[in-house]
């Protein structure tokens, strides 16, 4: 049985060529999901994955409705082959019922692991010249050190008049923040 998934990121998309890809394909039955292909809950997903049966054929229309990260799509194709379920990608030309089609499959996706790999190499070198440059990486400081000097004079003063809530919005921070400045 030809089985297909489809699936849009927003609600503003729209899963008609797909569907229409899919009955072309000859699918009985095609599963339609919202939703972004990063995020791990994707209940229609499980769904059809749950409903392949041995002798199956899962099919979509391009490699990217079924997982955007390599390690994830990978891992489903592997499972659906070690239960004896065939994987179609339309527009990619991928078809695991076949030779060429296992060995395009394994091609794309160490293609896809070294492109990934590059883009990390770079960013690891980019942060390494900012830093070099004496650049810092990471969120900025909510407090200077002359605001926490001058909040906990404020707080430390036994008769002052503000509430710590107070102080903490005279400096624009919230009050889990001036006291984890003043710890």
């Amino acid at each position: 049985m030809k089985i297909g998934y489809a699936r849009v990121s927003t609600s503003s998309q729209d899963t008609g060529l797909q569907i229409d890809a899919l009955n072309a394909h000859g699918c009985e039955q095609i599963y339609e999901e919202t939703g972004s292909g990063s995020k791990s809950d994707r209940p229609e997903l499980v769904a059809v994955l749950k409903a392949l049966r041995p002798g199956d054929q899962l099919v979509v229309w391009k490699l990217d409705r079924l997982s955007r990260s390599l390690k994830d799509l990978i891992s489903i194709v592997a499972d659906l082959e070690g239960r004896g379920v065939q994987f179609v990608s339309l527009t990619d030309g991928i078809d695991t019922t076949t030779s060429t089609g296992k060995l395009v499959f394994h091609v794309f996706g160490a293609l896809a692991e070294f492109e990934r790999n590059i883009i990390s190499e770079r960013t690891k070198a980019g942060l390494a010249a900012a830093r070099s440059r004496g650049r810092k990486g990471g969120r900025k400081p909510k407090m200077t050190s002359k605001q926490i000097a001058m909040a906990k004079a404020i707080m430390d003063n036994p008769d002052r008049a503000q509430t710590a809530e107070e102080v903490a919005e005279q400096f624009g921070v919230s009050r889990a923040t001036l006291f984890r400045y003043l710890q």
